[in-house]
């Protein structure tokens, strides 16, 4: 969740060229709650300045002598490669909203300002540039979790497999039923058992062929999960 702190905390740029128009925004967003405000008349510095602090909200003028508004909107997107660009607009000409918004705008209030509405639509806006922050923050968390998993799962097969590859005589696994589900090892061909059966096989059938005896004291065994050595498991085929 995003707190009104989070959102007075918000750093935000005004660009105009208008030094009235900058002052007011600011008095305005300062009597708001808002502590890190910045500003420019200059609308080449924009980029730069973006670059360097990556603002949570840009309130842009798009008429601006030397430089407009939409030629800003179009060097700040070569720096949010993401696809998200803060901008609230700020024009007099209601012809220029849809253009705005078509060039990554996220918003626009119109001059004269109606302070309100302008406090209400960088709120609005600021929230839903936090929430796609917080979003983008814990999809880095997440995939940086899978990665560190994969590499621990990785480095734990890694070691599975020398310690199977230990065995002097033969590795199996069962699962919780008793049917094999893995089985390595030369005594398999040895003793003239197919893996391909060995796999195969029924529980029926598998039982039918161990030593009851010993598969109960087995079974036992893993079932109180106590640990043991030298156990005897012994299996007479079919002839």
């Amino acid at each position: 969740m995003i707190s009104a702190t989070d959102i007075l905390n918000a750093s935000i740029l005004i660009v105009d060229d208008q030094a009235a128009n900058v002052q007011l925004l600011e008095q305005m967003l300062r009597e708001a709650g808002y502590e890190r405000l910045s500003s420019t008349m200059d609308p080449h510095a924009v980029c730069a300045l973006h670059r360097d602090n990556h603002y949570d909200l840009i309130l842009l003028d798009l008429q601006m002598p030397g430089m407009d508004g939409f030629q800003v909107m179009e060097g700040l997107k070569e720096i949010e490669t993401g696809g998200y660009i803060p901008i609230l607009v700020i024009t007099a000409q209601p012809g220029h909203k849809l253009r705005a918004l078509g060039a990554g705008a996220k918003d626009f209030v119109a001059k004269p300002f109606d302070l309100v509405e302008v406090k209400t639509r960088i709120h609005n806006m600021l929230e839903v540039r936090l929430l796609y922050k917080q979003l983008g923050n814990y999809n880095q968390v997440l995939e940086q979790t899978v990665l560190e998993r994969t590499t621990e799962l990785r480095e734990s097969e890694a070691r599975f497999r020398r310690l199977t590859e230990l065995a002097p005589d033969w590795y199996w696994e069962q699962d919780g039923n008793g049917h094999f589900t893995k089985v390595y090892g030369p005594v398999l061909e040895m003793l003239g058992i197919p893996v391909d059966t060995m796999l195969g096989e029924t529980r029926k059938a598998q039982v039918a062929r161990w030593n009851e005896a010993e598969r109960a004291a087995l079974e036992a065994h893993l079932e109180a999960r106590r640990p043991f050595l030298d156990f005897v498991y012994s299996r007479i085929n079919a002839d």
